[in-house]
């Protein structure tokens, strides 16, 4: 079984770059998507319904932001979008779908810098990784769960191309990155670390100016973590920097 995570940077914009033959090609059991930006309504239906696949969306309430969805080859025994609080809510950042035991979420973590660029979401994002987490600690005593997505943080330096500049950006900031560890301090796993513990030049997202993709300075923020039992399940983990069509690249599992 293979698990897709693909911020796509506007699904509508995606579509005409090529994501109905990515999702055809791309040998994937589950396609979790972030940042889709559109309502249901507004896609076209061969990306709405597309042949072979059930989809689910939750967007923002807001036009043009936010918004997750999942793809899967097998319609989900449930699905879930709301963790409760009306803040995290209306922003159309969470989408669970149950395949018996198991759960893959995808997920678009908030960003903390904020509209003015001066950290002042980095609260609000830490608040909804608190919430999350403890809706996906009490899902995994279940079965095996897959957080995916746009975690909007690098965990270590090893993670992004420029740490030492980057050290008072959100993204990068001390309290966001302890977030994270506290999450791996319960045993959920970085299944991509994992795999290449030490290996650097491996990122998922690139500014969309300067060369910055071109040049391969990124930023690793897109994540798969799995549960205890579900890192069990993972046989390989992978990043597709060669598939273009949004400023973020795939990341994924191989399951048993």
């Amino acid at each position: 079984m293979r698990i897709i995570s693909w911020n796509v940077n506007g699904l509508r914009a995606c579509a005409k770059k090529g994501f109905l033959d990515f999702l055809a090609t791309s040998k994937a059991d589950v396609v979790c998507l972030q940042e889709v930006r559109a309502f249901e309504n507004q896609l076209p239906a061969e990306v709405r319904e597309p042949a072979g696949w059930h989809a689910a969306f939750s967007p923002a309430e807001r036009p043009g932001y936010s918004g997750v969805a999942i793809y899967s080859r097998e319609r989900p025994s449930k699905i879930e979008t709301i963790l409760g609080v009306d803040e995290y809510d209306i922003e159309g950042r969470l989408i669970i779908a149950h395949f018996g035991r198991m759960a893959v979420a995808s997920v678009y973590f908030p960003k903390g810098s904020g509209k003015d660029r001066d950290n002042s979401r980095v609260p609000y994002k830490l608040g909804f990784y608190k919430k999350l987490f403890a809706r996906v600690e009490a899902l995994k005593k279940r079965g095996p769960v897959f957080v995916t997505g746009d975690y909007n943080t690098a965990h270590e330096a090893i993670d992004l191309a420029r740490p030492k500049t980057n050290t008072k950006s959100s993204g990068f900031l001390p309290e966001e990155r302890a977030e994270l560890t506290r999450w791996l301090d319960a045993g959920w796993v970085d299944t991509f670390r994992r795999q290449h513990p030490d290996e650097e030049g491996h990122y998922t997202w690139w500014r969309q100016f300067g060369g910055a993709r071109e040049n391969n300075v990124g930023w690793r923020i897109d994540y798969v973590l799995a549960s205890a039992s579900g890192a069990k399940r993972v046989e390989d983990a992978f990043i597709w920097p060669e598939v273009t069509g949004s400023d973020h690249c795939p990341v994924g599992v191989d399951i048993r």
